[in-house]
């Protein structure tokens, strides 16, 4: 059972199997928001949304598995609550993870609808959650397919490999993802029964096999991380900026190459739909804050109206998988 922190409590506390603290942030910070771009859509093993409005997280930290808990508390403050082998380093993450080091420094709205955007959705910060191979899996599962495939074999890949998460979170059900060596000895065979094709999960098992030097990039310019992620046969530019505004918290990481992303975003600027490199124009006064644009408008619904056929779902899964 969750036990309340004391007031103000701004370090880490250990009670019993779990350690927690009681974060206070400089602005009114939006928690659903910000943690809303970390979750990999509906049905997300390592993620929980409960009706109070706290949110749950399965993470694998360097230190080991971890289960989160959030939940706003009276002042603007995030209560937080984990367990595992991971739990401190959870917790020490946790202003970072929330946007405590974004800096919206020289962002200018040039359009009415970012404005609106940014002015509703003013508690929501760039996350940085500091782990790159958390980032890395998905966003390669993720690529050139429907979101509904992705999700369902990432939930797939995650149940079959990963680990229930340490704690109460595991009793909720949540779950790990597996760890780096896991991921690089998942057999072919196994990610085409779960729906990845060749070509990305020989990219998923390139990346976990260089997690060390992946996970370097915390300490790098934003470039210099680019550079490294793309190093990696496989991960072109949509997969690192996806990375990049998640695990980074790179504010300038457009994802182009996206299905919807410049379609949505132009038609939410201009009422058109533009490609990327229509979009790269229309969004170069906003260098240094792209993503930013990209995100608020996401919070903000605009999605243009769909009068086509939807991307059609496929299966990779040789005949006898099927």
């Amino acid at each position: 059972m969750l036990r309340p922190l004391p007031d103000d409590c701004d370090r880490l506390v250990h009670v019993n199997d779990c350690h927690g603290r009681l974060w206070t942030p400089g602005w009114p910070l939006d928690v659903s928001a910000v943690i809303g771009g970390l979750h990999r859509g509906r049905g997300d093993p390592t993620f929980r949304h409960d009706p109070d409005g706290s949110i749950w997280r399965g993470i694998r930290t360097p230190q080991g598995p971890s289960s989160l808990h959030l939940r706003v508390v009276a002042g603007s403050g995030v209560e937080a609550t984990a367990w595992g082998p991971g739990a401190q380093w959870v917790l020490e993450s946790v202003p970072t993870m929330l946007g405590d080091l974004d800096d919206a420094t020289g962002f200018v709205a040039h359009h009415r609808q970012v404005a609106q955007a940014a002015r509703r959705f003013g508690g929501w910060r760039v996350p940085r959650t500091g782990l790159v191979l958390e980032a890395v899996i998905p966003s390669i599962v993720e690529q050139k397919v429907t979101g509904q495939e992705a999700v369902g074999s990432y939930r797939t890949l995650v149940h079959r490999f990963g680990e229930r998460a340490p704690g109460e979170g595991g009793e909720r059900g949540l779950w790990v993802t597996p760890s780096a060596g896991a991921w690089a000895r998942i057999p072919s065979w196994e990610w085409l029964r779960a729906g990845v094709d060749g070509a990305r999960s020989a990219t998923a098992v390139r990346a976990a096999g260089a997690a060390g030097r992946l996970e370097q990039c915390v300490g790098l310019s934003w470039e210099q991380a680019d550079q490294r992620l793309r190093a990696v046969p496989g991960i072109g530019v949509w997969t690192s900026a996806e990375v990049r505004h998640t695990a980074l918290g790179d504010p300038d990481a457009v994802s182009f190459g996206d299905y919807h992303v410049a379609k949505n975003i132009g038609w939410a600027l201009t009422g058109s739909e533009v490609d990327d490199d229509a979009l790269a124009e229309l969004l170069e006064p906003y260098a240094g804050h792209r993503y930013r644009v990209q995100r608020l408008l996401t919070l903000a619904g605009a999605v243009r109206p769909r009068r086509g056929p939807r991307m059609v779902a496929r299966t990779h899964l040789p005949h006898r998988f099927r």
